[in-house]
């Protein structure tokens, strides 16, 4: 059952390249849970699409199944560069793998790592008083051991 649902996931998603897989499962009692994510983000009309895709392609009289296609959620994690690289521009919190935290702008995303920008006050050099510094850090993506997009709400 878990090679021919993969199967017709891939094909849903070859005729819909925007759409990407971020996971999906098959239970021993036939629940199927598929989550995707989208470069210009994932419509309601595009998992009714992929659901249909999968569920008229399964015979019910074969098989028993329960079917849920969705994407991912605002406050789920990054997961691969792909979902990176269509948040360049956003805030993110990153948690690295030696538990440093940053929250800062994505400036760039590649298939290796990220780069991160944001600006901290620190101690002037000589002289009293603090002054803006910018920072940057390139991270690797086996350096990050959790990211997510920063949610923020403009008045």
């Amino acid at each position: 059952m878990k090679e021919r649902v993969k199967e017709l996931i891939d094909k849903a998603l070859h005729e819909n390249p925007s759409l990407f897989l971020l996971d999906f499962t098959v239970t021993d009692d036939n629940r199927i849970k598929v989550i995707v994510d989208g470069d210009q983000g994932v419509t309601v009309e595009d998992c009714i699409q992929l659901s249909r895709a999968i569920e008229h392609n399964l015979d019910r009289e074969e098989e028993d199944f329960s079917l849920d296609v969705m994407s991912a959620g605002v406050s789920e994690p990054l997961q691969m560069p792909r979902q990176y690289k269509k948040n360049v521009g956003r805030k993110l919190k990153v948690t690295t793998t030696d538990n440093q935290e940053i929250e800062a702008t994505l400036s760039e995303a590649t298939d290796e790592a990220i780069t991160l920008n944001w600006k901290v006050r620190e101690p002037k050099p000589v002289g009293k008083g603090k002054h803006t510094v910018k920072k940057e850090a390139i991270l690797p993506y086996g350096e990050i051991e959790q990211a997510k997009v920063k949610i923020t709400f403009n008045k």
